[in-house]
């Protein structure tokens, strides 16, 4: 998921999907902890997409609070 979808949706949108990965994130931690993980890299991936959709949100809402003052 690339930042210029993530910008498109809703905050709540984003919200979920946050949920989603982070979801995603503990589950590849769980498969690695027990040894069933084979491709570690989708543990960076994980990361690296809800750091992407909380990037996303902070900046919408400073945008937010930017045209209210």
């Amino acid at each position: 998921m690339n930042a210029n979808e993530l910008r498109g949706k809703t905050p709540d949108q984003l919200r979920e999907d946050l949920v989603t990965f982070k979801k995603e994130q503990f589950n590849l931690r769980f498969q690695q902890a027990t040894g069933q993980l084979e491709n570690t890299a989708q543990i960076r991936k994980a990361r690296r997409n809800a750091a992407r959709v909380l990037t996303i949100l902070n900046q919408k809402a400073a945008d937010a609070a930017k045209s209210e003052a």
